[in-house]
Formats: structure tokens, sequence, C-alpha cells
């Protein structure tokens, strides 16, 4: 391995591993991982916080990894980001190819679908009408000055209509990524807001994402229902499904995917991700590769 953290494959599991020296059903491939997590037909990533950065691009070693599991299983990414997102971050540190007919990318918290037939073509999207992203918009605004966050300095727009989604960055779309890592890391202020818009906006999804975000769908519409679509496009069933994501908590906009009853794996960053996808690739690919 090229990454001197990960060289002791199993210090720090990301939950769902096993414990180092596991052998037989429980651990195929003598890797740690479960069975159960292992033998799939399709493993399901979020994007910020676990296969890159908040709003930063893959690196070349996960970009290098990602495309060596497209060889051996079906992979779907689904993210609080919208299609420039998933373009700028995820495809342009991809290489072109076949492959990329294994990919699916749901943005917007699975609020849309994108599939590769020789170019990438939207199946569907669920967008939001005038006047509820104008509710949202005043909800938002209501909320946080009712949860007593304010006089933060903000780098660009708070509030981002993705059209399928409204989206609060706390600190403003283009803050940099440090900072944001400083502000919520235990998530506790915009659970504050959360706990206020689950009251305002009862008739919609309200989900925390990212570092410093909020997300808000149409009822239903989260990546619960990306998985249940993926299900029906690709005719995978849930139980031959994998998840993987930073936010598989209670109100995390990871979570409706393991409520769909996807086996998930929470990782607590990028770099746990790596360990995963070395794991699947192994095991899926019969073997280490030299």
């Amino acid at each position: 391995l090229s990454s001197p953290q990960r060289r002791d494959r199993f210090g720090n599991r990301p939950a769902g591993m096993n414990p180092p020296g596991k052998v037989g059903s429980d651990a195929p491939c003598g890797l740690g991982l479960s069975e159960s997590a292992i033998m799939k037909k399709l493993v399901v990533f979020d994007l910020d916080g676990t296969l890159a950065a908040s709003k930063a691009s893959l690196d070349p070693e996960m970009g290098e990894l990602l495309n060596r599991l497209l060889a051996v299983v079906k992979v779907a990414v689904i993210s609080g980001g919208t299609w420039k997102q998933f373009k700028d971050q995820l495809l342009s540190n991809l290489p072109d190819g076949d492959h990329l007919a294994n990919l699916s990318l749901l943005p917007t918290c699975g609020t849309q679908l994108f599939e590769y037939d020789g170019d990438w073509k939207k199946l569907y999207s669920e967008d939001l009408g005038d006047d509820e992203k104008a509710k949202i918009v005043d909800s938002l605004h209501e909320a946080v000055k009712q949860a007593g966050i304010k006089g933060e300095k903000t780098w660009g727009e708070q509030i981002e209509d993705r059209k399928s989604q409204i989206t609060f960055s706390a600190l403003g779309q283009h803050a940099p990524l440090d900072v944001k890592e400083k502000w919520d890391p235990d998530f506790e202020k915009r659970k504050k807001i959360k706990a206020i818009l689950d009251d305002s906006l009862s008739e919609f999804s309200v989900r925390l994402g990212g570092t410093t975000s909020i997300d808000v769908t149409k009822p239903g519409i989260d990546k619960a229902y990306g998985i249940r679509k993926l299900r029906d496009v690709l005719d995978i069933a849930i139980d031959d499904m994998i998840f993987v994501g930073d936010a598989v908590f209670p109100g995390g906009n990871d979570y409706p995917a393991k409520e769909a009853g996807v086996a998930s794996i929470k990782v607590r960053d990028p770099d746990e991700t790596k360990r995963v996808v070395e794991a699947v690739i192994i095991c899926l690919d019969g073997g280490p590769k030299p």
C-alpha cells in the first residue's frame, strides 16, 4: 500500500469491519470485512467526507481505486452536491471508458439519477416548486435566527437552490475546508437548526450533510428514495447492495440509506473509505495485485 497510515489495514477500523485474524465465512479473504459487507452486486458511496473532502476533488489514489472497483462491480454515488459538483469532484478524476457504464450518479441526495450510455443521461429529477422553495428559504432564515447562530463570517451564498434540493451552508458555499471542519464537528449547531425545521418544514425531508450544511428535499425524497430507484433501474435487490458513508447516524443525510435496509459501513474520512474499497477489490477480484 502506498499510504503509510494504511499499512496496518485494520487500525481504526470502519464500523462494520471485523477484527483482524478472523477467517472463514465471517471474514472472506482474511480482510476483516464480514461476508455480508463483501459479496454484493452494487457498492454505493456518499461523496463529501467519504470519497473526497468537502467540495474537493478525488485524490489520485481514490480515483485509481474507484476505477479498479468499477472493473469488478457496479458502483453508485449519492450526495447532496449538484450535478456540476459531481462532474468537478468525481468525473474529472476518473478516466473515460466503457467501465463508466457500471457507474450510477445520484446528485442532490438522490433527487436525480444519471446513467452512462456513451454520454451521461438524466433519468429523473424530483424538482421543487417555486412556492415550496420560497417556504424552505424563509424557514431556514427563521430557524437559524431562532437557534442563535448568527454573526458568522461567510464565503459566498449560504442558501443554494439546487432545483430538486435547497441547501443551507452555514459558512457559505465557498468557505475554506479547514474552517468548515472546525465549525460544527459534533453536528450540535446544525441539530439545533434541524430541530426547528422539523417542525416548520414537517412536510419536507430535512437532513444534515457535509461539514456545515443542511439539505431540504420533497418529503420522502432522500437517499432511501435513491436506493429504491437504483433497485428498480438496475434490477439489484437492496440485500445485494452495500452503502459507505460518513453520516450514517440518525439525522445524517446518509442515514436514510441504512433505514432503507442497505448493509452500511460508517467511515470517518476518505482514508477509511480507501481501506474498504481495497478490501472489496481484493475479495471480488480474486486476490491482491502485485
